[in-house]
């Protein structure tokens, strides 16, 4: 994907150093590669920035694998015949950037984009080395295209879920596109102007550095203070802002 001048002058002046940092995009369209996806053709723009920003990133579509449906870390334990998620999950637990992606069908995110937050939620319960959440000091975003209206409702619900699931959300971590409504070009068709639209140029653009900028400073901070939201210490018994319980 070719930036346009403003995104290229920004990468150019940029004084920070992302070459640490890991990014992973979950492309949750509905079709195989190599089928073109509208939506990958906005994930482009954002990796493009952080490539640029020396961050590693890798894009994958979740519906080139087989991943059963279920909220356990490998349902191939609980009756599957197949689950791909365990082989995926390592490139979630190495990212310290995740972004959602989506198609919008009926208003919705796509039934792909349902299935792969049920599987992050499977493996919330696990801690971290701080014994905090396994998704605390990580950073989240998401991305939708779509010919109808859907894009902040299924922003929302994105948002939403990565942040219960202990993902941090920076302002604006949110971009969309949308065509005419009804039947009409998507976003990479020709003619349909989504590749030069400026609001959603601009939108990409400052949702890319809000993630890159937040997972920074995430970062840096060693992740998020292990105080007041450690499992370990409240199935320990103890609170830090109550008495200790009293064991008899």
């Amino acid at each position: 994907m070719d930036l346009n001048a403003k995104q290229l002058e920004q990468c150019a002046s940029s004084k920070w150093d992302f070459s640490d940092l890991r990014t992973l995009f979950l492309n949750c369209t509905l079709k195989r590669t190599p089928e073109p996806s509208h939506t990958e053709g906005l994930i482009n723009i954002a990796r493009a920035i952080m490539e640029k920003n020396g961050i590693s990133v890798e894009v994958l579509r979740p519906v080139d694998h087989s991943i059963a449906c279920g909220v356990y870390p490998n349902m191939a334990e609980h009756g599957w015949d197949e689950d791909e998620w365990p082989d995926i999950y390592p490139l979630v637990e190495a990212a310290n950037i995740l972004v959602i992606t989506t198609p919008i069908w009926l208003g919705e995110k796509s039934s792909i984009c349902t299935k792969i937050i049920e599987r992050l939620y499977a493996s919330s319960g696990e801690l971290n080395k701080a014994g905090q959440y396994a998704y605390y000091g990580r950073v989240g975003g998401c991305l939708v295209t779509g010919n109808e209206d859907g894009a902040k409702h299924c922003a929302m619900n994105i948002l939403y879920s990565l942040q219960h699931l202990g993902y941090v959300i920076p302002p604006q971590a949110d971009a969309a596109w949308l065509g005419e409504a009804g039947p009409g070009p998507s976003y990479l068709d020709p003619g349909s102007g989504g590749p030069e639209n400026d609001f959603t140029n601009r939108n990409t653009t400052f949702m890319t550095w809000n993630l890159m900028h937040m997972a920074r400073m995430v970062k840096d901070a060693g992740g998020i203070p292990a105080h007041g939201n450690q499992r370990s210490q409240w199935d320990a018994g103890c609170r830090s802002d109550f008495p200790n319980p009293e064991y008899r």
